[in-house]
């Protein structure tokens, strides 16, 4: 007999009416099922409305000249604990323009492939060929565009290299921060020390390209209220996988994977990925 007719069988055999066995379960079958809702959002900050972040978020959004383009991993939107709701919220509608999907091409994305063939047009995506934003800053005079790409390395890189990028052939002008920065957002697990949120990104970014540190003061508030909460709700301080893996403290089994592999020494080793 098929496992698929055993279950089933297994599954007759507990319906009220039909043996002893069945009697302790009579009437679970006649509840009404309950229908899983989500709670209200807020519609600025996209959090539930008991948890708020509005408070922490600027009255009026922020006067900048940069526009941001956040490209996003599709599984990014449906996260939890996502920053950029909480970045789109401390902007103007027009600054800031998110764009979500796998593969972009000029047909669905008139708009994004016109920023890309500008040579003026910034992408944060760290590299051997990026240059140092703050250089970069000190010889733009005129408003600035820039590209930053929400999700995981692994998605990031995924998304960076779909046809419309390739098809203009890397116009835009590839930049990148300092690597002394740590992340405030410690309820989540970053790959290394260095590694930053979208939000935190963008508020480094934009700070620099604004020159007011002001603006990362302001950006980066919601995101240190929200990992208070978290953390005074039984959340936990999450370290690196970088700190981890060299302390000792890594407690997964480690992967089969070769690739995977060969990026956890990497990372032990202090060598860049």
């Amino acid at each position: 007999m098929e496992r698929g007719s055993t279950a089933a069988g297994s599954g007759a055999a507990l319906a009220p009416g039909l043996g002893e066995e069945g009697e302790g379960y009579a009437g679970l079958w006649e509840l009404p099922v309950e229908r899983c809702e989500r709670r209200p959002e807020c519609g600025r900050c996209s959090r539930p409305q008991k948890v708020c972040l509005c408070p922490f978020l600027p009255v009026h959004p922020l006067k900048v000249s940069t526009c941001l383009y956040i490209i996003q991993h599709p599984a990014e939107e449906s996260r939890v604990l996502r920053t950029v709701p909480l970045l789109a919220a401390c902007l103007p509608p027009d600054k800031c323009k998110i764009l979500v999907g796998r593969r972009f091409s000029e047909d669905r994305y008139p708009e994004l492939a016109t920023v890309c063939r500008n040579p003026d047009t910034l992408i944060l995506y760290p590299g051997a060929e990026a240059a140092n934003l703050e250089e970069v800053a000190v010889m733009s005079s005129s408003p600035s565009v820039m590209i930053i790409i929400d999700g995981t390395w692994r998605k990031k890189y995924l998304v960076c290299y779909t046809e419309l990028f390739i098809s203009v052939e890397f116009a835009i002008f590839q930049v990148q921060l300092k690597p002394d920065i740590s992340s405030q957002y410690v309820i989540r697990t970053q790959p290394t020390n260095t590694c930053l949120s979208t939000l935190e990104c963008a508020a480094v970014a934009l700070t620099i390209m604004e020159k007011n540190k002001s603006i990362q003061e302001t950006i980066l508030r919601p995101l240190q209220a929200l990992c208070t909460f978290q953390l005074q709700h039984g959340a936990q301080i999450h370290h690196s996988k970088e700190h981890l893996l060299k302390n000792g403290l890594y407690d997964k089994p480690m992967p089969k994977n070769k690739r995977k592999l060969r990026r956890m020494e990497l990372l032990v080793n202090n060598v860049k990925i």
